[in-house]
């Protein structure tokens, strides 16, 4: 078997829907809709090993923190296990009184009965029930005509109107879903909707939810958003039912075809943490949310600590969120291309001097730290990245801002290390090579031990000190005018190192009593050869001598 030279002889395209006046195309999302997690239920029953207790109340903790008002506790007729937990949260009092549970069950009588006694006391709820409408699930599944189908519809909505009945001190609201609607007809899924509709007599007040799954996503999300436009467009007592979106991710635009649904008209997203479900999952949660913040839209939920969900998520499901996989994963803010880092450098050196909050920087459209991440991850070096990478990574690790002509002298000492590994550098890694490259704290080569400045009567500066090598201290002196040149002449005279300082630099390491200094110096040896230096000290003066001798160590062998 292999893929077909004409894969038309075997697969159809999807059929288009003829709405010449579509409005969607022009819209925006302007506000949050309603969400509901199906993590508990949905994402639950495609797992490996479906969540225990413990984890489905964890999980169940998770979705409240982060602000699900609705969530999608479970499946109570499939088993003890579902049936207990959700007793468990109802007995137990764990369901504030502004998050609303939902459960779904088949268009059964007597699993529609049990569903209700899973959630006997509870303040208010949603039950949802559903049944396939579309030609593939009547000729081939079920072999039924229209009729029986809208007929199980009818017959299902009776049993919810009846069993709300028996408790009526619990709010009751209803769901109802032409399950594989995306490949259903159009008219008859809303022949089925109304017929649930007629029964349950929803009102604006009291409406309806009608969820209108992509069970099976099979056509481009623009035909799912004109599915819901027609949908929208032509229920009857539209005002009385809340559309629901339940997209899968087939062919990959699960999140796409929801925005375009809530485009299209629709007031409700259901989905998961991170898209999982079944085959290729849900719609993501938080993507869809994510992306209406990077636009200025609240999405009513909190991801302020995006790692912490991440770990939740990933113990409870026992499958790990993608590295790529949008907001949440390991690297998705971090960039490894040498062009890319320069762009991100320059564009958070930009945000520093911005006078208002908005967020304007390279390659990243969300700030990193709205989720709880750090700049420390946005730049990582290998061996694509360019002087801009390990500049940013030293800035962040040890608060070294580099001249730009420096970071070109240093970026072939990281890239040989990259090269020569063939891994990404951490910071500890550049760390070393800079340390190495510029003779940082190493007693092989000059290092200042202790000095004093003093002026003499003609006005030059005079430099007395002790310099060490190779273990050895001298006491020596020079004279300038001013600080540098002095160091500049003690080294001609004491150790035969000619240099001359072509420029200089310098900048505060950290704020406080405690701060320290860095000095950069550009210098040129006899035959013309360029070299750096760089000192580090709580003084700034002192910091200056040392990089004085950190750019004569590049022509003083060891």
């Amino acid at each position: 078997m292999s893929m077909l030279k004409d894969p038309s002889v075997k697969y159809r395209p999807f059929p288009q829907i003829n709405i010449p006046d579509r409005t969607w195309p022009s819209k925006v999302i302007e506000k949050a809709p309603r969400w509901l997690s199906t993590d508990l239920r949905d994402g639950n029953q495609s797992l490996i090993d479906p969540m225990g207790a413990e984890k489905k109340n964890r999980f169940f903790d998770l979705l409240v923190k982060v602000g699900l008002k609705e969530i999608e506790v479970g499946f109570p007729s499939a088993g003890a296990t579902e049936y207990d937990f959700i007793r468990g949260l109802v007995d137990q009092g764990r369901v504030p009184d502004d998050v609303l549970i939902q459960v779904l069950t088949q268009a059964r009588e007597d699993l529609i009965k049990t569903s209700f006694e899973s959630l006997a006391g509870i303040h208010s709820a949603i039950v949802h029930v559903y049944n396939a409408v579309s030609p593939l699930w009547r000729n081939v599944v079920f072999g039924m005509e229209k009729p029986q189908v809208r007929g199980i519809a009818e017959n299902a909505a009776k049993l919810l109107r009846d069993n709300a009945a028996r408790f009526p001190q619990t709010k009751w609201q209803f769901e109802y879903s032409p399950e594989t609607f995306s490949t259903a007809e159009l008219d008859f899924s809303i022949e089925c909707c109304e017929a649930v509709m007629n029964i349950l007599q929803p009102t604006p007040e009291n409406p309806i939810i009608l969820n209108l799954p992509a069970t099976v996503e099979c056509a481009t999300p623009n035909v799912y958003a004109d599915q819901i436009e027609y949908f929208c467009r032509n229920l009857p007592n539209r005002e009385s039912a809340v559309i629901s979106l339940h997209t899968h991710n087939d062919r990959g635009t699960g999140v796409a075809a929801a925005e375009l649904g809530l485009m299209a008209g629709a007031d409700r997203v259901e989905g998961c943490l991170f898209g999982n479900g079944e085959r290729t999952g849900n719609c993501c949660l938080v993507t869809v949310a994510m992306n209406m913040y990077t636009q200025g839209v609240s999405p009513g939920l909190d991801f302020s600590d995006i790692d912490e969900v991440i770990q939740t998520v990933e113990y409870c499901n026992q499958l790990p969120v993608p590295e790529r996989h949008p907001y949440g994963g390991e690297l998705v803010f971090t960039a490894f291309s040498g062009s890319h880092q320069d762009a991100i450098k320059k564009g958070f050196a930009a945000q520093e001097k911005r006078n208002d909050q908005l967020w304007a920087v390279p390659y990243l459209p969300i700030d990193p730290a709205d989720l709880g991440r750090s700049y420390e991850a946005v730049i990582r070096v290998n061996s694509q990245s360019g002087k801009g990478g390990f500049a940013w990574v030293l800035e962040q690790d040890q608060g070294l801002k580099l001249p730009k002509k420096m970071q070109a002298h240093f970026s072939r000492h990281v890239q040989e290390l990259a090269d020569q590994l063939g891994r990404e550098l951490v910071a500890s890694d550049i760390w070393d090579v800079f340390q190495r490259v510029y003779h940082v704290n190493d007693p092989q080569h000059l290092q200042l031990v202790d000095y004093e400045e003093a002026r003499a009567p003609d006005g030059t500066r005079v430099f007395a000190g002790k310099i060490g090598v190779d273990g050895q201290e001298r006491s020596v002196s020079g004279r300038g005018n001013g600080l540098i040149s002095s160091v500049v002449a003690t080294l001609a005279e004491h150790f035969g190192v000619a240099i001359s300082v072509k420029d200089y630099s310098e900048h505060a390491l950290s704020a406080g009593s405690e701060a320290k200094a860095a000095a950069y110096i550009e210098a040129v040896g006899p035959d013309g050869q360029t070299v750096w230096g760089v000192g580090l000290d709580n003084d700034i003066a002192t910091a200056s001598v040392r990089a004085v001798l950190s750019a004569a160590n590049a022509l003083k062998p060891a």
